[in-house]
């Protein structure tokens, strides 16, 4: 019987969504909420709420970074294209490593602090936005999170991300650089103590002592928010100076 309920539940359809409905003198239309909007609303407002954030802004030079990037992807072949958010992770959880501090989470009577960095990446979707993990980031190579978040971005276009695969993560990255956006900041994902928010690459013009009297290069902007319940000032500095010099210096990325 516990079977048969179980398999009626499995194959049953979908609730089907209530239409949207359009008010009498057609000024507005109510759109109803899904589970996920829902969801989303009331985990960030329980964020803005409860968690006393404070921000953390710093500039990164990430010429070095694209050409490394460039020359991966040249050996690759085609086989795998590394992405600048590939490397984001992956310096994300090796200044975890660094500052253990930022890789923690309040529980009340106590402060989690993990010992692996699980990477949670915001992804917009058709029906809201979702925050697949990357496990143990630490302990993959480029190649291999570039395969995970190429994975975990299908299935969550296509809504089949199981729960154990977006709930959870110990830190977020947020990147609206594609979008355009130079600078923003994001709201913390609970219960976790950290989030960065990553900015659009754009071109500056730097003093240098050449022939010219300047360089030209290739900088983005990005933001840590980070809950002051764990994670002090000095505590969150300390992992921005850990994640720029492994974006500025990716070959330690390699090793």
């Amino acid at each position: 019987k516990q079977w048969y309920q179980r398999r009626v539940r499995e194959t049953a359809p979908a609730p089907v969504a209530a239409p949207p409905v359009v008010s009498p003198d057609g000024s507005f239309t109510e759109i109803p909420l899904t589970n996920m909007r829902k969801a989303i609303a009331k985990r960030l407002t329980q964020s803005k709420q409860d968690i006393p954030h404070y921000y953390l802004t710093v500039e990164i030079v990430l010429d070095e970074l694209l050409a490394v990037r460039s020359q991966l992807n040249q050996e690759a072949a085609g086989n795998f294209k590394l992405s600048v958010t590939d490397f984001l992770i992956k310096a994300s959880s090796k200044a975890l490593l660094d500052v253990p501090a930022a890789n923690s989470q309040w529980a009340d009577t106590c402060i989690k602090q993990f010992h692996n960095a699980d990477i949670s990446v915001a992804v917009a979707t058709d029906t809201g936005l979702i925050t697949p993990i990357v496990f143990t980031a630490n302990n993959k190579g480029l190649k291999q999170i570039n395969s995970d978040m190429n994975d975990l971005k299908t299935k969550a276009s296509e809504g089949k991300l199981q729960p154990h695969e977006f709930q959870g993560g110990t830190f977020t990255i947020s990147n609206l650089g594609m979008m355009g956006i130079q600078h923003f900041t994001a709201v913390i994902n609970p219960p976790q103590s950290c989030i960065l928010a990553v900015g659009a690459p754009e071109k500056k013009l730097v003093p240098a002592d050449n022939e010219k009297g300047f360089d030209l290069q290739t900088v983005m902007n990005v933001s840590l928010s980070c809950d002051h319940r764990v994670v002090d000032g000095a505590v969150g500095a300390q992992w921005l100076s850990s994640f720029k010099s492994y974006l500025e210096k990716p070959l330690n990325l390699l090793l």
